[in-house]
């Protein structure tokens, strides 16, 4: 299955030749805005896979375009300007750009950006799941930690002891030893 691609880029003929050459490359163009308010719209309504922004735009600049439309869903942008003042790179960037192509680009660059974009976007996903993973096991450690010094505490057991406990009552339960670590704390905060 082809990537669908956005394009937003007010001068006409620029975007019949992206087109042109996304399609020739084998992405499905599913959108084509002639303006930033335009681009925000149509990546709402199409949800393409990737897009591609013109900077300067009427109605709506393209950075702020690609920062709400990356408000609203996390996509791979590649911006596409004829301006490669460092201002304008600093304020895609801080939007959550994942490329910039200056104009006039040789066809052959845009594939590649494209591809870097999405590649980019991957593997910052793919932190963002693992950080998660991780801040959710930190989580789990937490409240396992406090079930076994209410055990200890409680029933006079030791570390270990109070470890087992816990991981027989999961294994019984067929429940993770999250979910029984936090039964035990509610019961036991109820049972004062």
């Amino acid at each position: 299955m082809s990537e669908r691609v956005l394009i937003a880029e007010d001068e006409t003929l620029i975007r019949l030749d992206l087109r042109q050459l996304l399609e020739a490359a084998g992405f499905e163009v599913c959108a084509e805005a002639r303006n930033g308010l335009e681009a925000v719209q149509l990546a709402q309504s199409e949800e393409p896979d990737i897009a591609i922004l013109d900077v300067k735009m009427p109605e709506l600049d393209g950075i702020e375009a690609a920062r709400r439309i990356l408000d609203q869903r996390s996509i791979p942008i590649v911006m596409l300007t004829a301006y490669s003042q460092e201002e304008l790179v600093s304020r895609a960037v801080e939007a959550g750009v994942f490329g910039y192509l200056v104009k006039p680009f040789r066809d052959e660059d845009l594939i590649p950006a494209l591809s870097t974009a999405r590649a980019r976007h991957d593997e910052l996903n793919e932190l963002r799941e693992d950080a998660r993973s991780l801040n959710e096991a930190l989580e789990a450690r937490k409240i396992v930690e406090r079930a076994k010094g209410l055990l200890m505490d409680r029933e006079g057991l030791t570390e270990s002891e109070a470890f087992a406990r816990l991981r027989r009552a999961s294994q019984v339960s067929g429940k993770p030893m999250r979910i029984v670590a936090e039964a035990l704390i509610a019961t036991f905060s109820t049972h004062r």
